[in-house]
């Protein structure tokens, strides 16, 4: 079932992305007056086609769902009616043949705004950026900050979830260098610290951690919010309301605690010490063993009491009215756009390891944990996923849309079109880089399905 939930999610993203995409081509050449004969989603041999409107174009999906395309009339690629001539895409103007290569990408960078923009007006939940243990001999630790410090500042940016220190910080740590972090003491008192960056690692899991950043943890009372019926703490009688005071005689502070002992004692029977409305109780209860990451774990079937003083004091729903929810996602499409350029020119200059590159497996590893996250993190996922599609297909690189434009400048500058044998070397060598990048990214999907 979890495989078909992240299948189903990826397919989703995949669907939208590609149909966003060549649909911003077919729009435009439609405008252009362009004959367009098929609109397919994958490539292929198609499964399933229909024809529709006046030109009888076929809407197709097809067997490889790697991608799709919108194939024009064109004379290049056969005969083509002296009476429709005029509608072929080879008759048209440079200037036409631009818009409608470069409305593809366009379309997927207009839809990364919308979706930015539909969750800056919605709310976007984070954890607010104040810091727990300041772990030693860490960047964090040699810059001065203490726990219990919120961030609100990093550089020129606003901070206001530990989501906006990453950005900033793998922003700015290809560079290297320093950066100002302005923060608030518990008393309130603003501290100045100068943050070095020489020592992130890029391709870790969790930047922030790595150089000393660690979340000021969630605390909670060891009381029972929820029971799962049925579970092992509801056939042993434990009730919601009911507070742990000890298990097998251990005194409990939290409930990080019974979690904790709970985890180790599966299968064997706990003798639980609870307070129930004023009274003392002892019951027995035998935790449930389950595999959870590929190990055994112990499990009653309770959840935690949420303290909504707790939750307020580290959690945040960042939110914008329209207008200013457009301004930010419109920013936020841009900044990643130049970061992701800017994180190709590293990898191509041997500054960034090629290991971050991800292939159809780890986007739909993604998809599915975004998707399981919530609708917010799915659609955050989505615009990522179609700006980096946007993105790459403007690289200057023949068969991608950025190679069809670089032949359309040239053919500006020199008052005609590039000569066919050059435009034939060009797509040979676009496709060997083209399937290179891919084995790449296939060869870290399995790399990284290995190692974990």
């Amino acid at each position: 079932m979890s495989i078909l939930f992240t299948l189903a999610a990826f397919g989703v993203a995949l669907g939208t992305l590609i149909i966003v995409h060549e649909y911003g081509h077919y729009a435009v050449a439609k405008r252009c007056g362009v004959k367009v004969l098929r609109f397919s989603v994958g490539f292929g041999k198609p499964l399933y086609t229909r024809k529709i409107g006046p030109d009888q174009t076929e809407w197709s999906v097809s067997a490889i769902p790697l991608g799709g395309y919108v194939k024009m009339l064109d004379e290049r690629e056969g005969e083509v009616d002296p009476g429709e001539a005029h509608r072929a895409f080879n008759r048209q103007s440079v200037y036409k043949r631009i818009a409608i290569v470069l409305a593809g990408p366009l379309s997927n960078l207009l839809l990364a705004v919308l979706l930015y923009w539909i969750l800056f007006l919605h709310g976007i939940p984070g954890m607010k950026p104040i810091l727990g243990p300041v772990k030693a001999d860490t960047p964090v630790a040699e810059a001065g900050f203490h726990e219990g410090e919120e961030i609100f500042s990093m550089g020129e940016r606003k901070i206001r979830t530990w989501d906006d220190v990453r950005w900033v910080i793998i922003k700015h740590a290809v560079d290297g260098g320093k950066i100002g972090v302005s923060s608030r003491n518990p008393e309130g008192a603003v501290v100045q610290h100068e943050l070095s960056l020489g020592k992130v690692d890029l391709d870790s899991p969790d930047i922030l951690s790595d150089i000393g950043f660690d979340r000021e943890p969630l605390v909670l009372p060891p009381v029972i919010g929820e029971v799962v019926a049925d579970g092992p703490a509801a056939r042993a009688g434990l009730l919601p309301g009911d507070r742990f005071e000890s298990l097998d005689g251990q005194a409990v502070k939290n409930w990080s605690d019974v979690a904790s002992f709970i985890r180790t004692h599966g299968g064997i029977a706990v003798k639980a010490g609870i307070e129930r409305k004023g009274n003392r109780l002892e019951v027995q209860v035998v935790p449930e063993v389950v595999q959870q990451n590929g190990e055994r774990t112990g499990r009653l079937g309770i959840a935690a009491h949420v303290d909504q003083a707790s939750m307020d004091r580290l959690f945040i729903t960042v939110r914008y009215g329209p207008f200013e929810a457009l301004a930010k996602a419109v920013n936020k499409t841009r900044e990643t756009s130049f970061f992701t350029l800017k994180m190709l020119f590293e990898m191509v200059a041997g500054r960034v390891s090629v290991k971050n590159i991800g292939g159809p497996i780890t986007i739909a590893d993604y998809a599915g944990q975004s998707a399981r996250i919530g609708p917010t993190a799915y659609l955050g996922f989505l615009a990522l996923i179609s700006i980096s599609l946007g993105v790459l297909n403007l690289l200057p690189v023949p068969v991608l849309d950025g190679g069809h434009l670089m032949y359309y400048m040239a053919e500006i500058v020199r008052g005609r079109p590039l000569p066919e044998r050059v435009m034939e070397i060009g797509q040979q060598l676009g496709l060997f880089l083209l399937f290179s990048l891919m084995a790449l990214a296939i060869y870290n999907d399995l790399h990284r399905l290995v190692i974990g």
